[in-house]
């Protein structure tokens, strides 16, 4: 009777069995560094609980987003994924459509932030960023004859005064493409890829310049409005309604990444500040006639931290020949600092003085310090200005200019470097290639170039320590529909899901030494089926914005 009530049992199991392994929690133990009574740093245990898989999906896909923006000819489609290391986490993304004022086209902007030292910096450049470039650009087309430029100038200088970027620097971090064609006539100044690249590059280094002099504003204005006062002191601001709004943005960090579509010109435009980094899926066909081929990826920027041999060359001849063995120290500004581009990061900005001085107007008696760098000596030693590439679009939009047996670009990845810490950008292209290709299910890592062809392209430029170890006998996993959160699910751990519910399974702060925050937004397009109204389109909740 025993034997007979054991079959049935055997039977239920399985199902019960994989039940509770997608839904039930358990434990694990993580070795962690903790420092004793003595102060000095000792290796513990703490046990973990260890998140279920129905858990780990819904980590993964909350904050992924996925829009369709339809416009006459074409659709753009792009998605958002963040899972944070951080709590909060300092990672921020935004995207905006900006229907042009004359002719057909528009302009798409998708932007990534990767914050240090706070989520401060990222979180106000999401809201802002994407509008000081626009307005620059705006600029462009506009003639001082019809009163518009002046009044744009005027409203410029006011809020950033005069520009920071010499004409003959600006184009050494300017690449544009071989493709480009040299008109017989000049070309308007926004078809222009190089003062196109110089706007967006004025754009950053003065929304910087504003966002680094914020605190000396706000202590102007005290000191003005106190100036009948014989005291020589220096204000204590720091119950001041300004003071943290204006300093914290300013001292905390933050890498950008810009990808601007102007399809009007059919033009990429992709600026970098910082250690993200944006690859280009490119398709290359065997034949006109078969739809066989092979995908390549090509990088659009470069990581840009002390241990890029071209930044550390940049940074020395900025600075006296004294300091060339100090401006970098184990691939780091000053030893402390890894991007040697961003946003923010006034202690890399401001001179020691002037940090002792902000610090005593607005950080009196508050948990918030600042101290300078020990080797600084003539800031700044960071820069906001971006490296600015350039590539042609073949768009389908009536495109007969583009031969269909030549590469052609389909899709652009732009991430923090959160995701480039654990994928090489050929993985991203290959697990982004097979997704819109409808691979499904898992898929050993061996076995994907049969699946997902893909030549090596130009080798990038590392700019970070030496990478985990990838293992060639790992799985891929192509189960989630949104491609940003495809990406990040395979950057820990893809079908090996004890790995994922480990590492996912680490909370902050503990999770930072194991991983960083990570953001990818991924855009491709195709084309449309049928001409929409313009004025119905909405992309996700938000209305396209109205002419530029």
């Amino acid at each position: 009777m025993l034997r007979r009530a054991w079959k049935p049992a055997l039977v239920v199991s399985a199902p019960v069995l994989g039940y509770l392994y997608y839904t039930r929690e358990q434990t694990f133990d993580l070795p962690v560094r903790v420092r004793g009574p003595d102060g000095k740093a000792t290796m513990s245990t703490r046990t973990l609980p260890l998140l279920s898989m129905a858990a780990v999906d819904a980590r993964i896909r909350e904050k992924a987003t996925a829009n369709t923006v339809s416009r006459p000819g074409i659709v753009w489609h792009h998605t958002t994924a963040s899972v944070n290391a951080n709590d909060p986490i300092e990672d921020a993304t935004a995207n905006q459509v900006i229907r042009r004022d004359e002719g057909d086209g528009d302009l798409l902007f998708f932007t990534v932030m990767d914050g240090h030292g706070g989520y401060y910096t990222s979180q106000l450049l999401s809201r802002v960023l994407i509008n000081a470039v626009a307005l620059e650009l705006s600029a462009l087309d506009k003639s001082a004859s019809d009163g518009r430029s002046g009044w744009l100038n005027g409203i410029k200088s006011a809020l950033w005064g005069p520009p920071t970027v010499p004409a003959n620097k600006a184009d050494v971090d300017i690449h544009v493409s071989s493709d480009t064609d040299s008109p017989a006539t000049p070309r308007k100044p926004d078809a222009d890829p190089v003062r196109v690249a110089r706007a967006i590059q004025t754009a950053f280094t003065s929304l910087d310049a504003e966002l680094i002099a914020a605190p000396l504003r706000v202590l102007a204005a005290a000191l003005e409005k106190d100036k009948d006062s014989k005291s020589t002191e220096i204000p204590d601001l720091s119950k001041h309604p300004l003071a943290l709004p204006a300093m914290l943005p300013a001292m905390s960090g933050s890498c950008a990444l810009l990808a601007l579509f102007d399809t009007a010109h059919r033009n990429l435009y992709v600026a970098c500040t910082g250690d993200s980094r944006a690859v280009a899926g490119i398709w290359e066909p065997d034949d006109a006639a078969d739809a066989k081929g092979r995908w390549r990826a090509e990088v659009l920027s470069e990581d840009q931290t002390g241990r890029n041999p071209s930044e550390l060359a940049r940074i020395q001849s900025e600075h006296p020949a004294s300091e060339a063995g100090d401006v970098i120290r184990n691939g780091r500004i000053l030893g402390g600092l890894e991007p040697s581009r961003a946003f923010g990061d006034a202690r890399y900005k401001w001179s020691r003085g002037l940090q002792e001085t902000l610090a005593r107007a607005f950080l009196s008696g508050t948990d918030i310090s600042m101290r300078s760098p020990s080797l600084l000596r003539t800031p700044p030693y960071v820069t906001a200005r971006p490296v600015v590439t350039h590539r042609v679009l073949n768009l389908p939009v009536n495109d007969t200019a583009a031969p269909k047996d030549k590469p052609v670009l389909r899709f652009i990845v732009l991430a923090t470097d959160g995701l480039w810490d654990e994928l090489s950008s050929e993985d991203v292209v290959q697990l982004v290639g097979g997704h819109l290709g409808g691979l499904s299910g898992v898929v050993p890592k061996n076995q994907l170039s049969q699946l997902v062809p893909i030549t090596v392209g130009a080798e990038a430029v590392e700019g970070k320590a030496a990478r985990r170890k990838r293992e060639s006998d790992g799985k891929w996993a192509f189960v989630d529909e949104n491609p940003s959160a495809h990406l990040i699910r395979n950057a820990f751990g893809g079908g090996d899901t004890t790995a994922l519910r480990r590492l996912l399974s680490i909370p902050a702060p503990l999770a930072r030494r194991h991983r960083d925050d990570v953001s990818v937004t991924v855009v491709w397009w195709e084309e449309a089926k049928g001409t929409p109204e313009i004025a119905s389109l909405t992309i996700g909740k938000d209305e396209v914005k109205a002419k530029l």
